[in-house]
């Protein structure tokens, strides 16, 4: 997934040039949003740090999320996600962040979501998010189609 060499230095330039720094978790991407923005030379300047949050323990650890923080919003949806972006922003004290939540496959989840969906969401002076449908079981697939639109999205939203 390191191949979006443009996208990621147009991130990098944006960030840097507004002092800005960002942090990511994300879950069936499994590392690939944090890769490729660690893939430009000076990621250090922006990059404040990232979590696989693939478990229900590794939530509760790396971003201190509790029941209370998601009672009440649905399992894969955009709402969850900017919760999880939310969390992540605070933790890590960053301007932005950034949080992936999917189902890369090649089979669905226990509550009814299949494989090739994703959700993701920015928190940062300006909020966003997308669902991302792909249509595929293909876990590889998925989790190179999740990073690449998530990278477009924080392109777009730090526009």
């Amino acid at each position: 997934m390191l191949g979006q060499p443009d996208l990621t230095k147009s991130i990098a330039e944006k960030l840097k040039s507004k002092g800005h720094t960002i942090s990511v978790s994300e879950s069936s991407t499994g590392g690939l949003i944090s890769a490729a923005l660690l893939s430009v030379a000076g990621a250090s300047a922006y990059f404040k740090g990232g979590s696989v949050i693939y478990t229900l323990a590794s939530r509760k650890i790396f971003l201190g999320l509790s029941k209370d923080d998601i009672e009440g919003l649905k399992p894969m949806t955009e709402m969850m996600a900017l919760k999880f972006a939310e969390k992540t922003r605070k933790v890590l004290d960053s301007d932005w962040a950034i949080a992936e939540l999917g189902i890369a496959g090649p089979t669905g989840s226990p509550y009814g979501v299949g494989p090739g969906n994703s959700v993701v969401a920015i928190s940062g002076p300006k909020n966003s998010s997308i669902k991302i449908e792909t249509g595929e079981s293909n876990r590889e697939n998925n989790m190179q189609a999740f990073t690449k639109q998530a990278l477009q999205l924080l392109d777009e939203t730090l526009t």
